[in-house]
Order: structure tokens, then sequence, then C-alpha cells
């Protein structure tokens, strides 16, 4: 579906009267030289995708991957249009889970064209954004890859911070005084982080040319404004590293205090055995009811007996417990 489609000339949004659904009308309207077209979808399918490829002459090999979507993050040139890819991201809290969805952008000299899949990554605000800014939507098409990307870097910087607290989380259940089971949790998060990377990592390249202002079709001036992005890009990317590389910590950390819980275990088993083994070996010894056994017909032998095996156990008793077995 079309979520809204505009026309802007000198960094305002002027009227048209046409449908949004108009697409060949409303590029006609940017007549003079810096005007532009914004058309944003969400989640079009393959019939109304191309009418929009039509009217804007989209490469056809674009517009495959965009309606498609489940792309790998990237920048590439179709003749005189930039074609890029975005992964967006956002949070499950409840389930320790990071959602994925897709933005692929159509740049032209006179146009942009978002395709947004997903719930999460919504460019309304990012529109909100450039319309109350006139001076940064000065610069174009530029102006909207800017916006967009800053939107959803911000959401991976989000992310991020969600992901930190959770991982603050396990390493205090890990060392915790109290039996925890942490190796599932520690997998999960492991395996978001990696979803993540994969939308983070691929994403600093393309990043890095729009700073350095050396893309074609992405006004140079503009290019202060990507290495803001960039560098949140940057930043959230080591976090991301560092998170991987505390949780490997965390599970070694986990499995050492297994092994150490399992050897507390063993010790305690080992000194119950031995409480009980000295008292049963007297009672075996006791217990034979040979004619010439001493003691068998003392008066005092059965409470000989029983007094013989609660001294055993209360020696063992006091050396594991000095021991530290118990």
């Amino acid at each position: 579906m079309i979520v809204d489609s505009a026309v802007y000339r000198e960094g305002v949004r002027i009227p048209v009267d046409c449908r949004p659904q108009d697409y060949a009308t409303l590029r006609a309207q940017a007549q003079k030289r810096g005007d532009f077209v914004w058309v944003g979808l969400h989640q079009p399918d393959e019939h109304e995708l191309e009418r929009v490829a039509a009217a804007f002459g989209l490469h056809p090999l674009a517009v495959e991957d965009a309606v498609k979507a489940h792309q790998r993050p990237k920048l590439e040139r179709y003749d005189d249009c930039l074609f890029l890819i975005l992964k967006t991201l956002w949070y499950v809290d409840e389930e320790d889970a990071v959602e994925t969805g897709e933005i692929s952008m159509f740049v032209g000299a006179d146009f942009v064209i978002t395709v947004r899949h997903g719930h999460g990554g919504e460019l309304h605000s990012a529109r909100q954004y450039l319309e109350q800014r006139e001076k940064v939507l000065t610069h174009g098409p530029s102006a909207v890859v800017y916006a967009v990307c800053d939107s959803v870097v911000d959401a991976y910087t989000d992310v991020v911070s969600s992901l930190e607290e959770d991982v603050d989380e396990v390493e205090e259940s890990v060392f915790s005084p109290a039996r925890t089971n942490d190796s599932v949790r520690i997998y999960t998060l492991k395996r978001e982080i990696a979803e993540v990377r994969r939308a983070v990592l691929p994403l600093r390249e393309p990043m890095r040319r729009f700073a350095s202002g050396v893309v074609s079709g992405i006004d140079e001036q503009a290019a202060p404004f990507f290495r803001d992005v960039a560098d949140h890009l940057v930043r959230a990317s080591e976090i991301i590293d560092n998170l991987d590389s505390l949780l490997s910590t965390a599970f070694e950390a986990h499995l050492a205090r297994i092994s150490v819980q399992q050897n507390e275990d063993m010790r305690k088993i080992s000194a119950g055995v031995g409480l009980v083994a000295a008292p049963t070996m007297i009672a075996g010894v006791y217990g034979m009811n040979f004619d010439h056994m001493p003691e068998l017909h003392w008066a005092f032998g059965y409470p000989f007996a029983l007094a013989l095996m609660a001294l055993s156990s209360l020696v063992l008793w006091v050396f594991f417990k000095r021991s530290g077995w118990l």
C-alpha cells in the first residue's frame, strides 16, 4: 500500500492536484531545478511496484529485490539511480528477541522511492522531521536518504541499549550465589546479537562512502550529516562486538561454576557416604554371629556397638566439616 507521496520544492512540500497513486503525474509536477518526489510504500505487491517502476524508470533487478525483501544491506547503482537497502530492527524485551524489517530506497535526481517491509521502521517521523527543517530538505533526495538512515541507525542504538541491559542481567545471574541455568538465555542473546550484526556491519561501508561525499547522486554538502550517522553506526558496531565477547566470557564462567558446583555436590555425597560407611562396617562385624566372637555374650556388647557407630560418625562429621565438605 502507498503510505504517502509528495512533491517538494526549495525545502517545502507543495500541493498537487492528483491522487497519491498517480505516479507519472506526481513526477511531472517536479518541474523546477531541485524539485523532487518522495513516494513511500509499505509492503507493496509486485503489480503496484511495477507501476512505480514504469513511472520512474526503475531497474527490474532492483525492483525484484525490493519486492522479495530479505536482502543484505547494500548500496548499488543502476544507470543514474541509486538503490540502497537497510535492515530495520526493534527489540521485544519480553522474549529477548530482535525483530527485523527492511527498507529499500530508489534514489534518482528528482525522486526518492522508499519501500518498507515489516512492522518496524516507520518513516512518518522522518518525513515530519524533514518537513520541519526547510534548510535540510533543500538538499533534495540526499536529505531523504540521510533522514531515513538516521532514523534506522537511531533504532539500532535503542536495540543495542536494550541488549546491554539484558547482558548485564545475565552477568549478575551468572555470578550470583544462587544456582541458575543461564545457558539458554546466553545462547538466545548471542543469536540476537548476530542478527543485529548482520544489519549493522554491511551498512558501514555505504555510510562511509556517503560521509566521504564520493557517491554520485548524493549532495556533497550533505556529507557532514552522514558522518554523524556513520559515527553512531560505528559505535553501535563496537558495542555489539563487546556484548558478544561478554556473553562468551559469561558462558565460560557459567560452565566453570557448574563444574565447581558439581565438585561440591560430589564432596557432599562422598562425605555422606563416609558417614554411613563406618557404622555399616561396624554393624557388619557385629552381625556375623560367630560362636567365638569377642563381646558376643557380653551384656554391654549391644550398647557398645551403638556407641562405637555414633562415635565413628561424629569423628567423620567433624573431619568433613573442618575440611569444608559439609
